[in-house]
């Protein structure tokens, strides 16, 4: 009888634990991007988001954090990675899979963007309303823009518009590519961890890459001119960013775990990313460069002006594009401007 009564005992504790709500189980996350593994961005934003959640939940879950493609496919199809739910979350430029986001990209217009913290909370705001139907099958976690693209050239010391024409330039999207165009250069587009290779070997002349995004490919040391615009005042181009998560994989977390999430996600998180990520690390990774002997040239304000006036054909070229989409452009335009200014303070 007390044989039995064991046996009993020892069936029901391991139906008990046979039965344990798969909310107990710890939930690993597959993190893709393009950039390396020791690159600022990791260091300084995916991976203390992780850390985040990770501490948040209890260790109930986790990121497995997948740097430099690892995963496979090219920078240009991460969007479809999340989307497709080949991994869980990707830290994606969603334009370098051309016009497929036309809403979100006008923040990559010419001149639109001051400061990341603010602009990508402006991004953020915007999509919400305007653009989250082109980001169907994720969930945006958040978004930002970089702290702007500037003009960094291995042997032309470039410092005017008419310096520009003929040169062949990087350009990260469409749009930059068009702006690269409206000011009488030659754009050649390609994600950035082809830029080193492609100055080294001659391909290309210069690359618009933010300041950011310099140090990863060793970019301070292969350039030796940069041509910027002043502290403050709009950045030449930009790139929108967006750290999206498979709908479906959001879907299946327990109540718990969604709300852990929830709450590292949104305008925020956004604001955080924008700072830490990217305006806090403007002036040491600018110092890079002019440690190394570097020459930085600031636009004069009668050149951006020349600029602004040659690009025009950029934002019309946006507008009609926008409208072949059945939406109004220039609503959209003084929409992005107005919370740019909102937030921008």
């Amino acid at each position: 009888m007390k044989k039995t009564l064991i046996h009993a005992g020892a069936a029901m504790l391991f139906a008990l634990v046979g039965a344990a709500p798969a909310s107990a189980q710890q939930v690993v996350l597959k993190v893709h991007h393009f950039l390396p593994g020791t690159s600022n961005i990791q260091v300084k934003m995916l991976q203390p988001w992780c850390d985040k959640i990770n501490k948040e939940s209890n260790d109930r879950m986790k990121c497995q954090i997948y740097p430099a493609m690892q995963l496979g496919g090219t920078p240009a199809q991460l969007f479809d990675q999340a989307r497709d739910g080949i991994v869980d979350i990707v830290w994606a430029i969603p334009t370098y899979a051309a016009g497929r986001f036309t809403k979100a990209e006008v923040f990559e217009l010419p001149f639109m963007t001051i400061t990341s913290k603010g602009s990508s909370q402006a991004l953020w705001a915007y999509t919400q309303k305007n653009a989250l139907d082109e980001f169907r099958g994720t969930k945006l976690l958040f978004m930002h823009v970089a702290d702007g693209h500037l003009f960094h050239f291995t042997d032309k010391n470039v410092k005017s518009l008419d310096d520009l024409k003929g040169l062949k330039i990087r350009a990260a999207t469409r749009i930059s590519s068009r702006m690269i165009t409206a000011l009488g250069a030659t754009p050649v587009q390609m994600p950035l961890p082809q830029v080193p290779e492609s100055l080294s070997k001659g391909v290309i002349d210069g690359a618009m890459v933010p300041w950011e995004g310099a140090p990863s490919v060793k970019l301070h040391e292969i350039a030796k001119f940069h041509l910027d615009t002043a502290a403050g005042a709009p950045r030449i181009a930009n790139s929108i960013f967006a750290f999206a998560m498979n709908q479906a994989k959001y879907d299946s977390l327990p109540a718990d775990l969604k709300k852990v999430i929830d709450a590292n996600s949104g305008l925020a998180i956004s604001a955080w990313a924008g700072e830490t990520g990217f305006d806090a690390v403007v002036g040491p990774h600018r110092k890079l460069a002019l440690d190394r002997g570097n020459t930085l040239n600031t636009i004069s304000d009668a050149e951006i002006q020349r600029m602004v006036k040659a690009s025009a054909s950029v934002y019309g070229d946006w507008k009609k594009e926008a409208g072949a989409k059945g939406v109004d452009g220039n609503k959209l335009l003084d929409e992005a401007r107005a919370l740019i200014k909102q937030y921008d303070k």
